[in-house]
């Protein structure tokens, strides 16, 4: 009998006893089982440790006893499984129930098949919106709209590489604002879509209260529900959620250093660490100017914790100096590296070029002797107005290098301290102002060339 079936099945018993369907890890676990895996094998495939596959597997052994009236173990959990499955499915008339399961998407990482194998997502009961329609309940209301967008193969690669096989619960997109954070997450959910049950998109740019948006995403979630669920955490076990909240650089304070959050939305941090660190078949993407401070911690001491930094866009960035109409060719990756390929400056610097220039990319070139910033300067002080004070001091002393910078030599004409100075420098960074490179097998690091311009010219 097919693993699938026995596993619809299953969890259409459980739902009728509990109310709730079973996991990803309690699936996963049940068809490494099935193939005859041992508990050591099946941790190493799911990044847990043994001990926690066991714990997993003697709860869902106990439950699965209760429900089915007959003691269920490792050894024996197939053999009655595939029995009472297959006396109830195919000893009615005949008639043939075949169900789906999610377990192509799942904690354990497994590789996806061809789609003509794959299965669909997450298990639901049988009259289900979910299984009649078998499309995502989505809602993008909150999402901005957005003409182009602009290659980003390899972030892309990255980002479904995290999602659908590292199964990564909380992932943070952060950089400058305008890089480009809302346009990739957009074509991210183009791409895999039909791999969630619900989707949503929620703005923080009116800093709701955590009480406040949760209670948003819970009615989403309750669309189809035939139960209301206690918690989000609940909402994301019981189904394949993704949920991108935008603009999360709004619930941090000015003045501080990155990743401080306003008061009275401490529990923000909470929640993300929640996320993170349950067990769910779930993700959840902010997007910010800046990396909340704790995701860097979460990183080191968790396997489901990934940030990427967005950068600028390199030569792909030549496209929107074909739609916008620019004439000489032959300078425009000049001018992609000048502005850092970012593609809200680019844009704004190509009209820049057609209103005084007709579009000359080499006339502009020629003209400028500084780096011209024109209406770029109010964007950049839009960032500058967030940071500290000792951000602001050892921003400025950046500007006055002529070199990247190794921070393990202490700057004697800097008015920080050496600690003071290395939490200026980790914070500019998570705030995409300072950038690292290696040289020669050290850390080096270097002030963002735009908005060292414009602190020069202040």
């Amino acid at each position: 009998m097919d693993i699938q079936e026995v596993l619809q099945w299953t969890d259409e018993q459980v739902f009728v006893k509990t109310g709730k369907h079973i996991d990803s890890l309690q699936s996963s676990i049940l068809k490494e089982v099935w193939e005859g895996e041992k508990y050591h094998k099946i941790a190493k495939k799911c990044n847990r440790s043994e001990d926690h596959i066991k714990q997993v597997s003697r709860k869902l052994w106990k439950m699965l006893s209760d429900i089915l009236g007959e003691h269920i173990k490792q050894s024996n959990v197939r053999s009655i499984l595939e029995s009472k499955a297959l006396s109830n499915i195919y000893n009615n008339n005949g008639a043939q129930i075949v169900g789906y399961i999610n377990s192509h998407i799942n904690i354990c990482g497994e590789k996806r098949q061809d789609a003509e194998d794959t299965e669909t997502r997450s298990p639901s009961p049988p009259e289900s919106p979910q299984n009649q329609a078998r499309s995502p309940i989505i809602d993008l209301t909150d999402a901005p709209e957005l003409p182009y967008f602009y290659d980003r193969t390899s972030e892309l690669s990255t980002l479904k590489q995290w999602i659908l096989q590292a199964h990564t619960r909380l992932i943070t997109i952060y950089g400058l604002s305008g890089i480009g954070k809302s346009a990739i997450a957009l074509k991210l959910i183009e791409q895999i879509q039909t791999e969630f049950d619900y989707i949503i998109w929620l703005s923080l740019t009116n800093t709701p209260a955590l009480s406040t948006l949760q209670t948003e995403l819970k009615q989403f979630f309750g669309r189809s529900q035939q139960l209301p669920l206690p918690t989000i955490i609940d909402y994301f076990r019981s189904s394949r959620c993704l949920v991108i909240l935008d603009d999360v650089q709004n619930i941090f304070s000015s003045s501080q250093l990155a990743g401080q959050y306003l008061a009275g939305y401490e529990d923000y941090g909470k929640f993300f660490k929640q996320i993170a660190t349950s067990s769910h078949q779930s993700c959840l993407i902010l997007l910010s100017w800046e990396k909340p401070k704790e995701i860097a911690n979460l990183e080191a001491e968790n396997l489901s914790t990934r940030s990427l930094h967005l950068k600028g866009l390199g030569q792909q960035a030549a496209e929107i100096f074909q739609q916008k109409g620019l004439v000489d060719e032959e300078k425009w990756s000049d001018l992609i590296a000048l502005y850092q390929g970012h593609p809200s400056w680019l844009n704004i610097i190509a009209a820049t070029i057609l209103e005084l220039f007709d579009g000359s990319v080499s006339l502009f070139l020629s003209e400028v002797n500084d780096l011209f910033l024109g209406d770029l300067e109010p964007i950049l002080e839009s960032h500058l107005e967030r940071l500290s004070g000792s951000e602001k001091k050892a921003l400025y002393w950046l500007a006055t290098q002529n070199e990247t910078v190794d921070i393990s030599r202490k700057a004697t004409d800097s008015e920080l301290s050496q600690p003071e100075f290395w939490q200026a420098i980790q914070s500019l960074a998570r705030r995409g102002l300072v950038e690292k490179v290696l040289v020669g097998g050290r850390s080096l690091f270097f002030l963002n060339p735009v908005f060292k311009a414009y602190i020069q010219c202040r």
